[in-house]
C-alpha cells in the first residue's frame, strides 16, 4: 500500500512550506518538487533533502526540539520543581472542575468550528438578539451565517442532549489513559500502542492523522520475517525483525513527511499533564513536550508546553498574569511563540476590555487564524484576564473566533482549574444529562460525573 504520488507531492510541498516558516533555505525547493517525475524513488531521494536543510543566514530565532535543547533555551529563573506544597484534595476538586468546564467550553465552541473571526461571530449573533455570549449557540444562529459545523444538529443549543464527540475531548482522555497506564515515564511507543487502540482514524487530523496512518501500517508489518509467512494457520509476530531505534523511526516520519507540525493538534492534548501536576509547571510542561513531539515541531510543541504550565500554575496561583508570566518561562526564549505570545499579553495588559484586546491581537496576528496557535494563544491569555467566572470566561473565548471548540475546551480546563468547583453554573451542565459520547474505541464510560472523578485523580495517580 502506497500513497498516490499526487497525494505524495501536495504533502512535501506542504512540508516545505513548514520548514520555509521554520527559517530553513528552502530556495528552489518547490520548483524542483514541482518538476519531479512521478517515481516514488525521485520523491525519495527529494525527502533525503529535506532531513539536511541549513537555516538561513537572517533567521534570528533559536527554536530546537530535543527537550534538554528547549530546557537550556528556557527563563533560567524558572521554578525547577514543586512551587509550593499541594492540598491534593483542593487539586483534585480543581481537576474535577477543569474537566466539566473544558466539556462546556468544547460544546459552546463547536457549532461555530467554522472558520468566523470574532467580528463575524459578533455580527452573527447580534442579529439574533443573542450577543454578548451567555449560553450555548442558539439554532437561530444558522439562519445568518454562511455555515456551521457538521456537528450543529447535536450542539446547537435547541439540540443538546449530551456531551457529543470531539477529538480535542478524546485527547483529554487519551492523556488521562496514558498516565494511568504508564505514568510520567510514557515514550513515543506508549503514545503509539495507545493511539492504535483507541483513536479510529477518521476522528484524527493532519499530523494525528499521519502518525496514526504510519504507526497503523508498522503494526501491520513490522515484527514478522519472511518465514512467518509461510506458515500454516495464523500469521504473528513471532520472530521480531530489529530496529535501531522505533523512537528514532518516529522522529524521522515525523520530520519528513508531516504537514502541519506546528498547528494546534498538540495544543489540544495539553490538558492532562497540566491537571496532574498542580504548582508544578516544569514536570506538566515536560510531559507535554514528550506527547506533542510525537506528532509536532517547534511552535506546535511550545503552544503545548505553555498550555499545561499554564493549567499546572493556575491551580494553585491567584495573580493571573503571574500565571501567564509563568507559563512563559517554559518554552524558548528566543522563540517566535515567545515573542509572538509576549506581544498579545502585553496588548491584553494594556486594555480595558477584552473586546478592546481581541481587536488589537487580531490586528497583529489575524493571519494566524484557524489551528494556527499564535493569536489562538492571545485569546486565551485575553479570556484568562477578563473572565468573571468560567461561563463567562468560555464565552469570551467562543466569541473570538478561531479554533473554537479547540480553545473552547482549552480555556475551560485553565479557568477552571483557577476558579476552581462552584463556578459554573448549572445551566451550562444540565443539558448533558451525564452523558458522554466520545469518539474513542475501548473506551466505555459514558457518564460525565464518574469520568471527571476519575480525571481528578490524575495528581495522585503520578505521585505513587
Amino acid at each position: 500500500m502506497l500513497i498516490r504520488l499526487d497525494t505524495l507531492r501536495e504533502r512535501l510541498h506542504g512540508v516545505v512550506l513548514n520548514k520555509g516558516e521554520q527559517g530553513y533555505d528552502i530556495k528552489g525547493l518547490q520548483d524542483e518538487l514541482d518538476n519531479l517525475p512521478d517515481s516514488y524513488d525521485e520523491f525519495v531521494k527529494f525527502t533525503e533533502k529535506l532531513l539536511n536543510l541549513k537555516i538561513r543566514n537572517d533567521w534570528s530565532y533559536v527554536e530546537p526540539s530535543s527537550i534538554n535543547d528547549i530546557l537550556n533555551e528556557m527563563d533560567p529563573s524558572r521554578p525547577k520543581g514543586q512551587i509550593k506544597e499541594i492540598d491534593y484534595e483542593d487539586s483534585s476538586k480543581r481537576v474535577e472542575a477543569a474537566f466539566i468546564a473544558s466539556l462546556c467550553g468544547c460544546m459552546l465552541g463547536k457549532p461555530l468550528e467554522a472558520m468566523f473571526t470574532g467580528h463575524e461571530i459578533r455580527k452573527a449573533l447580534e442579529e439574533i438578539d443573542e450577543w454578548p455570549m451567555s449560553d450555548y449557540v442558539s439554532k437561530d444562529v444558522e439562519n445568518v451565517l454562511p455555515r456551521v459545523h457538521r456537528s450543529f444538529p447535536e450542539t446547537a443549543r435547541e439540540f443538546i442532549n449530551y456531551v457529543a464527540p470531539d477529538d480535542d475531548i478524546n485527547y483529554t482522555i487519551m492523556g488521562m489513559l496514558i498516565l494511568e497506564k504508564y505514568g510520567a515515564d510514557f515514550t513515543h511507543e506508549n503514545m503509539k500502542e495507545l493511539w492504535i487502540h483507541h483513536l479510529p482514524i477518521g476522528t484524527t487530523f493532519g499530523p494525528e492523522n499521519t502518525k496514526l496512518l504510519k504507526s497503523g501500517m508498522d503494526l501491520k508489518i513490522d515484527g514478522m520475517d519472511r518465514s512467518t509467512f509461510l506458515e500454516k494457520g495464523g500469521n504473528g509476530p513471532r520472530n521480531v525483525l530489529p530496529t535501531d531505534n522505533p523512537e528514532d523511526l518516529i522522529d524521522v516520519f515525523n520530520d519528513i513527511l508531516n504537514p502541519g507540525d506546528e498547528l494546534c493538534g498538540a495544543a489540544i492534548r495539553a490538558d492532562a499533564y497540566g491537571y496532574a501536576y498542580p504548582g508544578n509547571p516544569a514536570m506538566a510542561s515536560e510531559l507535554a513536550w514528550r506527547d506533542a513531539s510525537f506528532t509536532h515541531n517547534r511552535t506546535g510543541v511550545y503552544g503545548t508546553m505553555f498550555i499545561a504550565a499554564a493549567i499546572s500554575c493556575a491551580q494553585i496561583m491567584e495573580d493571573r498574569d503571574e500565571i501567564i508570566e509563568t507559563a512563559l518561562k517554559f518554552v524558548p526564549q528566543k522563540s517566535r511563540f515567545y515573542e509572538r505570545v509576549s506581544a498579545c499579553f502585553k496588548d491584553v495588559k494594556d486594555s480595558d476590555s477584552w473586546e478592546e484586546a481581541y481587536d488589537k491581537i487580531s490586528d497583529k496576528y489575524g493571519e494566524y487564524g484557524h489551528c494556527r496557535i499564535y493569536q489562538e494563544i492571545g485569546m486565551l491569555i485575553n479570556t484568562l484576564k477578563f473572565a468573571e467566572n468560567v461561563g463567562h470566561g468560555i464565552c469570551i473565548q467562543v466569541s473570538q473566533g478561531a479554533d473554537t471548540d479547540s480553545f473552547g475546551a482549552t480555556s475551560g480546563s485553565l479557568l477552571g482549574a483557577y476558579f476552581g468547583p462552584g463556578n459554573l453554573e448549572d445551566k451550562w451542565i444540565k443539558p448533558f444529562n451525564d452523558d458522554i459520547h466520545t469518539g474513542l474505541a475501548w473506551f466505555f464510560e459514558r457518564s460525565i460525573s464518574k469520568l471527571a472523578k476519575r480525571m481528578s485523580k490524575l495528581p495522585t495517580i503520578v505521585r505513587v
